[in-house]
């Protein structure tokens, strides 16, 4: 009976203790979507930012894992939005700037990126825009809708016990006061301002420019360059080489998107379904409902 030699058998121990190891990683990272840091190059995020902003969980969601992700060096963030609510817009801001301190992150306009767009896009190191993409419209806006003549032809009249006199400003069923008018007005011009410092602060504009064309104007990405309110014109792979070249990496770089849970097709025409009608419904309510808006409303559905 031959004998074993401990060190050979010790080896090749290693060796399969290792590929199983190695195995395991690798069909766990096929289940969930994700690499490990240590088996995987290095990459550029792509975290998308589309449609009406309504809520800045699933973007901030995204941005928190690619900046804990050592093997993503930089991030580009695709930007395709007319805007949205105030709220979601700051956030989505506030996070971007945070995760500028780790890692680069260059904004990359569609379409457009307007308004709460636009915002969002002043947190990135350099914005990247195409020639006719639309972006600007630097400014608020709050809808209010009066039925009072409405409700007076069908019928209806509305009794309202309120605590304070300002309690139902903007209320549909009456006209508002000067007073009110006055309260609101005040309202927006301090949001705006807000908006007016992001731009300065971000693009490192004087803040007299900016209100110079702050005034809820649009421009094409070329107009915006002149304007210094984007840095470049070119496609997602142009903003993908300046992150590289921020991030100091070398060679053409590998773009990473986050995966997609795989779906049934009965699952994936309900949800497309479902989403149609969400993004229908919250266009809808971000143009008429009396909330605070980043929302450039010329956009075409």
């Amino acid at each position: 009976m031959r004998k074993r030699h401990p060190v050979l058998f010790g080896l090749l121990l290693l060796l399969v203790i290792g590929a199983g190891f190695f195995l395991l990683v690798y069909s766990m990272s096929s289940v969930t979507g994700e690499k490990a840091a240590f088996i995987a190059k290095e990459r550029i995020g792509v975290v998308t930012l589309k449609g009406v902003i309504t809520d800045s969980r699933p973007v901030l969601d995204v941005l928190e894992k690619f900046g804990k992700d050592d093997s993503i060096k930089a991030i580009v963030l695709r930007i395709d939005t007319p805007g949205g609510g105030v709220g979601p817009s700051q956030e989505i801001y506030e996070k971007v700037r945070t995760l500028r301190k780790k890692k680069t992150v260059v904004a990359s306009m569609g379409s457009m990126a307007a308004s709460g767009g636009y915002y969002v896009a002043c947190a990135a190191e350099k914005i990247v825009a195409n020639p006719g993409s639309l972006t600007g419209s630097i400014g608020v806006i709050m809808h209010f809708t009066n039925m009072e003549d409405l409700f007076r032809k069908v019928g209806l009249r509305a009794s309202v016990i309120k605590s304070g006199r300002y309690k139902d400003a903007g209320s549909p069923f009456r006209d508002m006061t000067g007073e009110e008018r006055q309260l609101l007005q005040a309202l927006i011009d301090d949001v705006h301002e807000q908006f007016v410092d992001a731009v300065s602060e971000g693009r490192g504009i004087e803040k007299g420019k900016v209100i110079e064309v702050a005034d809820g104007r649009v421009f094409t990405g070329r107009q915006a360059l002149k304007l210094r309110l984007v840095d470049e014109l070119g496609d997602l792979d142009h903003a993908a080489e300046i992150a590289a070249k921020l991030a100091q990496l070398e060679g053409k770089p590998e773009l990473y998107f986050p995966r997609e849970e795989k779906r049934s097709v009965w699952r994936y025409v309900m949800e497309e379904a479902v989403s149609v009608l969400k993004r229908e419904m919250a266009a809808t309510v971000a143009e008429t409902a009396p909330g605070l808006g980043y929302l450039y409303l010329g956009r075409g559905r």
